[in-house]
Parts: C-alpha cells; sequence; structure tokens
C-alpha cells in the first residue's frame, strides 16, 4: 500500500526544526532546569559556606549588640539598611549564578535558537476554555504528567527519607553539643539535602531530556507532500541559487588556480566560454590551452584573470573555436595560429606599455561553432 503523501510520518528538517524555533518552538525540559538550578545552588553553598557566615555573623552582631550610642542615635532605617548591605553580596552572588546557570542550559538545549517571543505575552483565552482544560487534564498527556508527577514525589520522597534516617541520631544528641555545634551540624545538613535532592532532580531530567525531545520530533513530524515543497521552495529561492552558484566557483576556482599562474590572457565569450592560453617558443612550437570552461568555471577564470591582471579579451568565434576544438595542456589547432598570433601580438603591445588597436580576428569557417558545439559557418567573430 502507497503512503499517503499528506500523512504526517516522516522526520521534520533542519530546515522545519529551525523555522519552529524561530517561532519559538524549541526543546524544552522544566526537569532539566530546575535540576541544574538545584544542583547549582548547592555547590554554591557550599562554596560561599565562608562568605555567607561572615555575613550572617556580621548581620546579628550589628542587630543584637547595644550600647548607649545606639540608644542615644537610634536610627531603624540605617540599621536595616545596613544589615542589607551585609547580606546582599552573598546572596545576590548566590542567586545570579543559579539563575545564569539555568538560562544558559535552556539556550544551550534550544541549539542557540532561544529567543524572547512577544507573543508569548499576549493573553491566550482559548487557554480557560473548561472544556479544553478537562480534555488536558483527562486526555493521554494528562495521564503521563501525573504518572511523571507520581515518580517524581516517590523518588525525592525516598531521597529526604534516607536523608532523615541517616541523620536522625545525630539530631537526638545536638542537645549535648554547643551553638557552633548546632549550627555547623544545621549547615552540612541542609547542604548535603540540597546537593541529595539535585542528584534526584537530574536523574529525573534524563529520563525527562529524551521525552521531550520526541515528543517535539513526533508534534514537527512533515508529510512527503511538505517535505517536497521545501526541497522545491529552497531549490528554487534566489539565496539558494547564489549560495549554490558561489559554491560552484570557489570549487572551480581551486581546481583552475595552478593553471592560472602560467597563463598570459583568456579569451571570452564573452561569459559562457573562457580560455586561459600561453605561448612560450622554448616549451612548444604554439601557443597552449592551459584551462578552459564554461558557465561558473568560465566566471571563476575571469574572476582569477582580474585578481593577477591578465588581459582578458572578448572573441566570441575564437573562443568556442579553441574550446570546441583543444583540450587543455594542448597546443590548438594549426588552423588557429594566425588568429591567435593576432591575439599574442595585441597582448606583448600591452604589456610594454603601449596601446595598440584591438585586432581583427578571423576563425576559418570550417571551425566556428555555436555555444552548444554543433558547427555554425554563419558564428560572428
Amino acid at each position: 500500500m502507497s503512503e499517503d503523501a499528506s500523512e504526517k510520518t516522516l522526520a521534520p528538517t533542519e530546515k522545519r526544526l529551525k523555522d519552529a524555533a524561530k517561532n519559538g518552538d524549541v526543546l524544552r525540559s522544566k526537569d532539566l532546569g530546575t535540576a541544574i538550578g538545584a544542583l547549582a545552588g548547592a555547590v554554591f553553598l557550599q562554596a560561599a559556606a565562608p562568605w555567607l557566615f561572615k555575613g550572617l555573623s556580621q548581620t546579628l552582631r550589628t542587630g543584637l549588640v547595644w550600647d548607649r550610642t545606639a540608644i542615644d542615635q537610634f536610627s531603624p532605617d540605617q540599621l536595616l539598611l545596613q544589615l542589607v548591605w551585609l547580606m546582599l553580596p552573598p546572596v545576590l552572588a548566590i542567586g545570579g549564578g543559579i539563575v545564569l546557570l539555568t538560562v544558559g542550559a535552556q539556550l544551550a538545549l534550544a541549539g542557540g535558537h532561544g529567543r524572547f517571543m512577544a507573543s508569548n505575552m499576549v493573553p491566550k483565552f482559548s487557554r480557560l476554555n473548561p472544556v479544553s482544560g478537562f480534555a488536558r487534564m483527562f486526555g493521554a498527556q494528562g495521564w503521563i504528567e501525573v504518572a511523571k508527577g507520581m515518580l517524581k514525589v516517590g523518588l525525592l520522597g525516598t531521597i529526604a527519607w534516607r536523608w532523615a534516617k541517616d541523620r536522625l541520631d545525630a539530631l537526638m544528641q545536638l542537645g549535648a553539643v554547643g551553638l557552633a555545634g548546632q549550627v555547623d551540624f544545621a549547615w552540612q545538613a541542609l547542604t548535603s539535602l540540597m546537593l541529595d535532592m539535585a542528584i534526584g532532580l537530574v536523574i529525573i531530567a534524563l529520563i525527562d531530556f529524551p521525552v521531550q525531545w520526541l515528543r517535539r520530533q513526533r508534534r514537527l513530524r512533515m508529510s512527503l507532500q511538505e517535505v517536497k515543497d521545501e526541497h522545491k521552495e529552497q531549490d528554487g529561492s534566489p539565496e539558494a541559487k547564489a549560495h549554490r552558484r558561489q559554491r560552484q566557483r570557489q570549487i572551480a576556482m581551486g581546481s583552475i588556480a595552478r593553471a592560472m599562474m602560467d597563463a598570459q590572457f583568456i579569451i571570452t565569450n564573452p561569459t559562457h566560454f573562457a580560455v586561459a592560453m600561453t605561448y612560450d617558443a622554448n616549451l612548444a612550437p604554439a601557443p597552449v590551452v592551459l584551462a578552459k570552461g564554461r558557465g561558473d568555471k568560465a566566471l571563476a577564470m575571469r574572476e582569477l584573470a582580474a585578481e593577477r591582471g591578465l588581459p582578458v579579451l572578448e572573441f566570441p568565434a575564437l573562443a568556442r573555436s579553441v574550446y570546441y576544438t583543444t583540450r587543455e595542456r594542448q597546443m590548438i589547432r594549426e588552423e588557429l595560429y594566425a588568429a591567435v598570433a593576432g591575439i599574442l601580438a595585441f597582448v606583448f603591445s600591452l604589456k610594454r606599455g603601449e596601446t595598440p588597436q584591438v585586432p581583427e580576428i578571423d576563425v576559418p569557417i570550417e571551425l566556428r561553432y555555436d555555444p552548444d558545439g554543433r558547427l555554425d559557418p554563419g558564428a560572428k567573430n
């Protein structure tokens, strides 16, 4: 049975994924952001403990110590401002680090395509529809979310229970230690709980990430007709054509660059054909074709000739004749000696700094070709 062209069974193309990302549909995982935030918070708290304790001790000392000056010059607003400035730096450092890591993780998850979408700020009253709400709650996706929530609660609850069980004996003996020991126990217990919870959240995120990826791939699946339309649009767009031409020209330039090093002049037709030639009596008794091309290769040869300052001469009939009768690294036909000799004399005069007249070139009738390679006795020189 043949596949229906309108049935969405094909994986999304790279363009489909990029277009969806530009519209705000990127790969998201709330659990991953929560896990990274919790893990970063636990690490930052552990690393910033001395700084945070210093701020706390100074805050307590400032707030609890009273003397005659504090009574005579009582200023609660100044005291409150001083307390804020003591605690603000470590809190901002921890909070800022958590925010940066969480946002950075989401941007990395979105493949660099995440961006602010103003349309997301517009109220969507369709979401207030109770019928749609019940459908989401009691549909297949709603039950999946319920199952995920139960698994999360079960995993995090198990982690919290094991954490409390391991510290129950130490908690019962806190009365026998001093205040410093109690504060140290509380801090270690808090940071260890956060770290254990963060590890649990990371496990949840590692499960949720492939689920979200599969859901997005399923949501953006394409039909065979959509893939065909996209390819047709890309192939026909001016940007794609320009990029393709530029790429072909670069390839052509790479293949003829060495041959153009020894060229003395180029004859063209005027842009469809190009033939690079040289003449050295010590190497060959007649002019030699170093490179030839048409289309993009001809344009690449013209660009290289302009870079090297080589004469580019427009003799359509001669260019086509040499192109179709002579291979690269081969001497030209004997019937074309007179025509090419006139061009050589013209080029040598240019190199001497003279301003000669453009020569009249006559191509034998039996060697005149049209652009498609057919003999054309009526072709103009």
